[in-house]
């Protein structure tokens, strides 16, 4: 199978990159593949994240792709994927730019922006996913683009307006995840929040589940299909 490269980005910080970075990690390694996930965050989450999970969960290899490396290492070498390697993750920075990002593509990248429901988000997203496609079609590089929309809450104006938004890209929404504390206690673990055994996570299953068929479909026919999933139907607006 070629190795898979997922890019989990968007310039606004706090969007919850990371929470996705890690989850789909965590779910790929318990699928027995072999996952990279590089963390060019400055502020480290993933690699927090890492320190927290047990030593006898899969096994994933973290960098801390942030740090510049020393006279004793090149960053070739820092940035190097081993032969083996399934999985690809890129926890990107806060800030990044459209045309850096760009720098980081290679054919068929899976790429994954995650989206707030807020105003401020949604105007930061909606100039930095313009900037991004401009410069995609540009390079005409293969690279699978989605949006998510990320803590959203049931019947709510933010919510309801960032999906007005979403469904205006001409690209695919795949799915929606609502605000919920179950994503705290995963990190905590170490884990994601598809581990999670208890009950009350069935529902973040669901709403995980169109995200993983659109990057499997990719995989598969480099040709993916995404049909919108809203968290809650138009009739409870």
């Amino acid at each position: 199978m070629k190795t898979r490269r997922i890019l989990i980005t968007n310039a606004k910080g706090g969007c919850g990159k990371t929470t996705l970075a890690t989850g789909i990690a965590s779910h790929y390694a318990s699928r027995g593949r072999k996952v990279r996930l590089f963390d060019h965050d400055s502020q480290g989450s993933a690699l927090q994240w890492y320190k927290r999970r047990d030593e006898h969960l899969p096994e994933i290899a973290v960098v801390d792709a942030s740090r510049r490396p020393d006279n004793h290492m090149t960053r070739s070498w820092q940035l190097r994927v081993p032969p083996g390697t399934d999985t690809v993750i890129l926890d990107t920075p806060a800030g990044i730019s459209a045309t850096e990002l760009a720098g980081m593509l290679q054919e068929n990248d899976f790429l994954i922006i995650p989206v707030l429901p807020s105003p401020i988000d949604i105007h930061a997203s909606a100039y930095f996913i313009r900037d991004l496609l401009v410069i995609g079609k540009a390079r005409k590089k293969q690279v699978h683009v989605a949006v998510v929309a990320n803590r959203v809450r049931q019947n709510t104006l933010s919510y309801h307006a960032l999906e007005r938004f979403l469904f205006t890209l001409k690209i695919p929404f795949v799915t929606s995840l609502r605000d919920t504390q179950l994503y705290s206690r995963a990190f905590e673990q170490g884990i994601g929040i598809l581990d999670l055994k208890e009950s009350r996570a069935r529902k973040d299953r669901e709403q995980w589940a169109p995200l993983l068929r659109w990057l499997e479909a990719g995989q598969e026919t480099q040709e993916p299909t995404s049909t919108v999933t809203p968290l809650f139907s138009r009739e409870q607006a």
